[in-house]
């Protein structure tokens, strides 16, 4: 019996959301007493595969498959399937981002295993196992009990703490035979973003709604984003008109994500969009309206006019910076 963990790579990289991810199995396989197994599909480099050791994995897998350089749900499937029967999985943990919302439930449906996705917290209780996750845009929560031999979980992403631990971790690489009549997918061309961070991937970001009057009043919200190094975005009527891009519309019909620091400015707070961050760990409001429901949601707040407190906060950071 172990737990097994998804380890998604990015062109051969692990990212801080992977060690967050690889420190809660850990944790969940010390309390069922078994050990932990990583897996990444793809090329990465024996330093880099090493890295998941230091937060718990016992063991460190990298799968190699001529179909594997594409993502397709079906082949990672049976990829991830194949492996958890060789290590005898009852636990098998994703993160609950794009790649994990995809391949889980395929692979849920594979091993007739449950399911709970975007838990937040280790499991309240072994017998029955038990799982807590939050529910309606983070307005409530469940506790979910799952009794099948096999449990699937997807982690929401800064919902758990880095723990490092000494790094006794064995690698191995494996080369699996997939059926070719699985891939479905193909790829004809891609085009790659660069020379801007993705919101997504970011640590920091800095919205602007509404309450920032005018698509030529954005420049002190840039500006205070590359103070921070941080990506920027927007709330859906602002990219409905045009002012900012499409791709930085965060809220439930835009753009999920899970910054440590959310700074929302200008922005009221709908339900909409408070379901598209309120997973992040620090949200910041600015707005003019004291009664606004972001300041609800935020850790922080100013109630003051978003066009008179940027400046302010641009050069109170560059201060810090210096």
């Amino acid at each position: 019996m172990s737990v097994l963990v998804y380890t998604q790579n990015w062109e051969g990289k692990f990212k801080k959301s992977t060690f967050e991810l690889v420190s809660y199995a850990s944790k969940v396989a010390q309390m069922l007493n078994t050990n932990l197994v990583c897996i990444t599909i793809g090329p990465v480099t024996e330093e880099e595969l090493r890295k998941p050791g230091k937060y718990g994995a016992d063991k460190i897998i990298r799968l190699e498959s001529p179909l594997s350089s594409v993502l397709d749900n079906q082949v990672y499937t049976d990829i991830i399937a194949q492996v958890a029967m060789k290590e005898n999985a009852k636990i098998i943990v994703f993160s609950n981002n794009n790649e994990g919302r995809a391949v889980a439930p395929r692979l849920s449906v594979r091993l007739r295993a449950g399911m709970a996705s975007g838990v937040s917290k280790l499991p309240l209780s072994l017998e029955p196992f038990t799982v807590y996750k939050k529910s309606y845009s983070g307005n409530a929560f469940a506790h979910l009990v799952i009794n099948t031999d096999i449990k699937i979980l997807t982690l929401a992403q800064n919902s758990f703490e880095l723990i490092e631990t000494s790094d006794n971790a064995v690698t191995e690489t494996l080369e699996l035979v997939v059926d070719e009549a699985l891939q479905k997918t193909t790829v004809r061309e891609v085009q790659k973003q660069t020379g801007k961070l993705l919101i997504t991937d970011a640590e920091v970001v800095v919205s602007g709604g509404r309450g920032m009057k005018s698509p030529d009043n954005w420049g002190p919200l840039v500006e205070l984003a590359d103070v921070l190094g941080a990506a920027t975005a927007c709330s859906r009527p602002v990219s409905d008109e045009g002012w900012r891009p499409s791709e930085e519309h965060t809220g439930q019909t835009g753009k999920v994500i899970s910054p440590n620091l959310y700074i929302a400015v200008g922005i009221s707070g709908a339900t909409q969009h408070l379901a598209g961050v309120s997973s992040s760990k620090y949200i910041v409001a600015i707005n003019t309206d004291k009664d606004a429901p972001i300041f609800e949601a935020a850790q922080y707040g100013i109630v003051g006019d978003a066009l008179k407190v940027l400046p302010e906060l641009v050069e109170a950071a560059k201060e810090l910076k210096k």
